[in-house]
């Protein structure tokens, strides 16, 4: 008998690959920092804060905070979304 592709884990979880692309983020963001472009830094700093916070909002433990970072995830997505579009009139 095959097995079905549905009969495999999960290598990754939603909330792993969240925490994930936070990381990406941060990493581009030191490279912008490096080669010193610092409206794009800020960019991929407040990105890759969003995905972190935005995963926080799934673990267990944080449950009595919920509310509190789910606000915080959208405010920095907010934000990431202002300053990509400042980025893309300034930058061009």
């Amino acid at each position: 008998m095959k097995p079905e592709l549905a009969d495999y884990p999960s290598i990754m979880s939603a909330s792993v690959r969240q925490y994930l692309f936070g990381a990406i983020f941060f990493a581009v963001g030191v490279y912008q920092a490096y080669i010193r472009d610092y409206l794009e830094f800020s960019l991929y700093a407040v990105a890759g804060l969003a995905f972190v916070v935005n995963a926080l909002t799934l673990e267990p433990k944080l449950s009595a905070f919920k509310r509190p970072l789910v606000i915080t995830a959208w405010i920095l997505i907010a934000a990431a979304s202002v300053l990509f579009l400042y980025l893309l009139q300034f930058k061009l």
